[in-house]
C-alpha cells in the first residue's frame, strides 16, 4: 500500500450472514490533505464503509489502512489518530457544549491546559461560544451538528470521518457546515472522508468523488471531470411511445454525446443544447415517440449518477 495515502483499502468487503453483501470488494485510495466524498443513496454501503474504516466493525474480507495503520491489527492506534461524526446525533443531553468537548478530551487523556485551549478554539470555529454553557438538549439541530464537528476535531486528528454531516439541516446551516469543512481542509493537513446522498454537497466540497451503489464502487473522479463527461447541456425528457427506438435514433444525431433513462425519464447529453430541441422532437416523431415534457440544464452529479448506475439517486 502507498504510504502517501491517508486511507487505502484493497478488496474491502462486509457481509451480514449469507444474504446481505453490504460492501463488495472496494478498492479505495485517498491522498493526504484532501476531501473525498462517498456519494450514494441511503443503503448503498457508505455508513458500513465508514464503520469499518473507523474500527467500529471488522471487515469480512480485504484490508484497510488509515493513517498508515491497519484497522484490524492496529485498531487502538487508528482510533487515536481519527475524528468521527456520526449520522445520528450522539450528544449527552445533560451536558453543556463545553462539557461535551471536555469529556471527549479526557477520554483521550488530553492535559487540562490543552483541553481548555482546544475547547476555546473550537467553540469559536463553530460559532458556539455564547451557547457553550447551555445543555445540549436546548440546541437546535444545526447547533448540535456544529458541536459534533468540534468534538471530532478535539484531538487534532490526522483523518476526519463525517457521516452525512448535514443531513436534516436547513440550507443556511448546511452552508455553514460546508464553510467549516472547506476552511478546515485549507488551513490544516487533515484528510476528510465524508459520506453524503446530496449531489450538491459532494460537488461543492470534494476534491474527488466515489459513486457507490449496492455496496460496489461504480465510478470515481473529481466533480469537474465527471461533469465534463456529460457535455455542455443535458435534456431531460418524458414522453409516450417507443422509447427504445427514440433513444436508438437520438444516439445517431451528431451533437448527442450520451444518453440514459430511468422510469420513463430520459437524459440526453449534448455539446450545446441551444437550437437542438427541434431536431430531437423530429427524431421522436419519426419513430412514433411523443415528447410530453422537456427541460434543458447544465449537467450535474445527478446526471453523472444516472449515467453510471442507470437510475436516479434514491433517498430510501
Amino acid at each position: 500500500m502507498d504510504k502517501r495515502n491517508h486511507i487505502e483499502t484493497e478488496g474491502l468487503t462486509k457481509r451480514y450472514g449469507d444474504e446481505v453483501l453490504a460492501v463488495d470488494g472496494v478498492d479505495l485510495s485517498i491522498g493526504r490533505n484532501s476531501i473525498y466524498a462517498l456519494l450514494g443513496p441511503n443503503g448503498a454501503g457508505k455508513t458500513t464503509m465508514l464503520s469499518m474504516l473507523t474500527t467500529l466493525i471488522e471487515p469480512s474480507g480485504g484490508t484497510a489502512m488509515v493513517a498508515g495503520l491497519d484497522v484490524v491489527k492496529e485498531a487502538g492506534e487508528v482510533r487515536s489518530r481519527i475524528g468521527v461524526t456520526f449520522q445520528e446525533i450522539v450528544l449527552d443531553p445533560d451536558l453543556t457544549g463545553r462539557e461535551s468537548l471536555d469529556f471527549h478530551g479526557r477520554l483521550y487523556s488530553m492535559p487540562k491546559a490543552l483541553r481548555e485551549r482546544k475547547i476555546k478554539e473550537l467553540l469559536q470555529l463553530v460559532e458556539l461560544e455564547e451557547a457553550a454553557d447551555r445543555r445540549t438538549n436546548t440546541y437546535s439541530g444545526g447547533m448540535k451538528r456544529r458541536l459534533e464537528l468540534a468534538r471530532g476535531l478535539m484531538t487534532e486528528p490526522d483523518v476526519l470521518f463525517l457521516d452525512e454531516p448535514t443531513q436534516g439541516l436547513d440550507p443556511q446551516n448546511r452552508a455553514k457546515i460546508w464553510d467549516y469543512i472547506r476552511n478546515l481542509q485549507a488551513n490544516s493537513e487533515i484528510t476528510i472522508l465524508l459520506t453524503t446522498h446530496y449531489m450538491d454537497e459532494a460537488e461543492a466540497l470534494a476534491d474527488k468523488v466515489g459513486i457507490i451503489d449496492h455496496g460496489r464502487f461504480v465510478a470515481e473522479g473529481s466533480p469537474a471531470e465527471f461533469i465534463s463527461q456529460m457535455g455542455e447541456d443535458v435534456f431531460h425528457i418524458e414522453g409516450s411511445g417507443d422509447q427504445e427506438a427514440f433513444i436508438s435514433q437520438v444516439k445517431k444525431l451528431p451533437f448527442v454525446q450520451d444518453t440514459g433513462s430511468n422510469d420513463g425519464k430520459m437524459q440526453i447529453s449534448v455539446g450545446e443544447g441551444k437550437g437542438r430541441l427541434v431536431e430531437i422532437i423530429h427524431t421522436g416523431e419519426s419513430v412514433g415517440f411523443h415528447i410530453e415534457d422537456v427541460s434543458l440544464a447544465k449537467p450535474t452529479l445527478g446526471d453523472v449518477f444516472l449515467k453510471y448506475t442507470g437510475h436516479q439517486l434514491r433517498d430510501k
